[in-house]
C-alpha cells in the first residue's frame, strides 16, 4: 500500500508493505508503512524530520496516535541508520549508484525484506531530500549520540 504524500507529514524515506513484516502482527497488521519525512508541526524556518507509522483501517488513513511496540522502534532505529548512510553516501553516489533507485536497500526481517526506498510520489522530492539532509545534519550531534548510546549498550548485550 502506498504511503500518502500529500498530507501534512511529507515523507522523505519510506518503508512500504510494512505489516509483511510488523512484528507478531506480520501479515495481519493495520501498520502499513514507516517513514522519516518532515514533520508535520514545521513552521518557516524551522524544519524538524518526525517518523511516522502509518495506520489504514481498511476504509481511510487513521491519525490515530498510537504507543510503539519495542520491534517498530527498532525498525525505526534500522531505517534512521539506513537514511543517515544514504545521506552520508550521497555527495559520493547518485542515482546510477543505485540500480534499482528509488529502491536504496532490502534489508532481511522475519523471512522478508524492509524496502528502503525514496518516495517519488512527493511532488516535491528533490527540494525535501535537501532539506531532509541539511535537518539531518543539523541534527547530527543529537543522532549520533543516540547513535552511539544504542551501538554501546549493542556491545553490551552482545558481550
Amino acid at each position: 500500500m502506498k504511503i500518502p504524500s500529500e498530507l501534512k507529514h511529507k515523507p522523505v524515506i519510506v518503508s512500504e508493505d510494512y505489516d509483511r513484516i510488523d512484528g507478531r502482527k506480520a501479515h495481519k497488521s493495520d501498520a502499513k508503512g514507516l517513514s522519516l519525512g518532515l514533520a508535520q508541526w514545521n513552521e518557516r524556518g524551522n524544519v524538524d524530520i518526525s517518523a511516522k507509522v502509518w495506520r489504514h483501517t481498511g476504509g481511510k488513513w487513521s491519525r490515530q496516535s498510537e504507543e510503539l511496540p519495542l520491534h517498530r522502534v527498532l525498525d525505526l532505529a534500522i531505517l534512521i541508520i539506513k537514511a543517515k548512510k544514504v545521506f552520508r553516501e550521497r555527495y559520493h553516489k547518485n542515482e546510477k549508484d543505485y540500480p534499482n533507485y528509488p529502491s536504496l536497500d532490502r534489508i532481511g526481517l522475519q523471512g522478508d525484506a524492509m524496502n528502503v526506498e525514496v518516495c517519488t510520489d512527493n511532488e516535491f522530492i528533490e527540494d525535501d531530500l535537501d532539506l531532509f539532509e541539511a535537518t539531518l545534519a543539523k541534527d547530527d550531534e543529537i543522532i549520533s549520540e543516540r547513535l552511539n548510546v544504542l551501538n554501546g549498550l549493542l556491545k553490551e548485550l552482545n558481550s
